[in-house]
């Protein structure tokens, strides 16, 4: 079951001196229960799509089913299904107050939601148990740690029980150990609870860690998906080093000639052959020079990496981004809207 279905979705943005099609109309379905992990350079779009889908923007065109609600039609049936923490802290839908404690802002959060004082309080101590906030419901907010804090935002957003949750950009800013205790906390969101999650994200090892699959997005329109291994497979393969001990020449013939090898190059002593499945592939390829006599010296079995296919796609690596990089028309027009 599809828990956003979305076709044609387009945004353009006009002013006096020109007019960009910031979106061109992006197609993506994501089934219920599912982490999506949406990726994209600053510009292609990403924020734009991000905005439409949680009514924040408004689309030129296209149409949308979010959390069984229609985009266009029923936007206030949207934001009441679903989640969204944005990637600044204390932007969370309701707002945030660092002099208010962690338990009251979750219970007015609730109440924003229209849930009663007793069921929010229960909800709270839920969350601040499943997200390892326990024992915090004194303490102001602005005394949290960055880790605590972005805990504190998914919570919020999290509060009124919605199906799907959009979390752009979670763990930016948080340092690696404060990232990691979240990757599993935002795991254990869809396998405790069956939450589907729409995952913005710079960081592709994040990606690769958590989602099931992954939309990438360039210049407006969706260029791939698939999950992370199928978009690695897909663009390049693995990659076998191996260093024979003789017979580089006579090494180079014979595995060149093997189905599974789709590419082979040499360097010194050292054959370079880009293969699928490359675990698979090893036990194969040393059988075949074991066969002719060939020995070793060294073995090497490197994957590409979603850093890899996002190069390939774009012509650019998404870590090149930089907050000096040209933003998306949608952050600079928001105002207007």
């Amino acid at each position: 079951m599809a828990i956003i279905e979305a076709r044609g979705l387009a945004r353009t943005f006009t002013s006096r001196k020109r007019t960009v099609e910031a979106v061109r109309g992006v197609d993506l379905t994501v089934a219920d229960g599912e982490i999506v992990g949406f990726l994209g350079p600053n510009g292609a779009g990403k924020t734009t799509t991000l905005r439409m889908l949680t009514t924040l923007l408004s689309p030129t065109a296209g149409t949308a089913t979010v959390a069984g609600a229609d985009l266009l039609r029923d936007p206030v049936g949207v934001r009441k299904r679903i989640g969204y923490v944005p990637q600044a802290i204390g932007m969370t839908m309701g707002g945030t107050d660092p002099a208010c404690l962690v338990g009251e802002e979750l219970t007015d959060q609730a109440a924003l939601y229209h849930i009663d004082k007793a069921e929010g309080t229960r909800r709270a101590a839920t969350l601040t148990a499943q997200l390892d906030l326990s024992g915090l419901e004194k303490r102001l907010v602005k005394t949290l740690s960055g880790g605590q804090r972005r805990r504190l935002e998914i919570a919020l957003g999290l509060v009124h029980n919605p199906r799907l949750v959009f979390l752009d950009e979670p763990t930016t800013g948080l340092d690696p150990q404060s990232r990691s205790n979240l990757w599993e906390h935002i795991g254990r969101l869809r396998s405790e609870l069956g939450t589907t999650i729409f995952l913005t994200t710079h960081y592709l090892e994040e990606a690769d860690i958590l989602c099931d699959r992954v939309f990438i997005i360039d210049n407006g329109v969706i260029v791939a998906e698939g999950t992370p291994d199928e978009l690695k497979r897909r663009i390049s393969g693995d990659v076998v080093t191996l260093r024979v001990n003789c017979a580089p020449e006579e090494a180079t013939e014979l595995l060149g000639g093997q189905p599974l090898v789709r590419e082979i190059s040499t360097t010194d002593d050292a054959l370079k052959l880009t293969v699928e499945h490359g675990e698979e592939a090893l036990p194969l390829l040393l059988r075949v020079l074991d066969n002719a006599g060939i020995t070793l010296h060294s073995i090497n079995l490197a994957r590409p990496t979603l850093d890899d296919v996002f190069l390939t796609l774009t012509g650019r690596s998404l870590r090149d981004d930089s907050p000096h990089a040209a933003a998306e028309p949608a952050l600079q027009t928001a105002g207007k809207e």
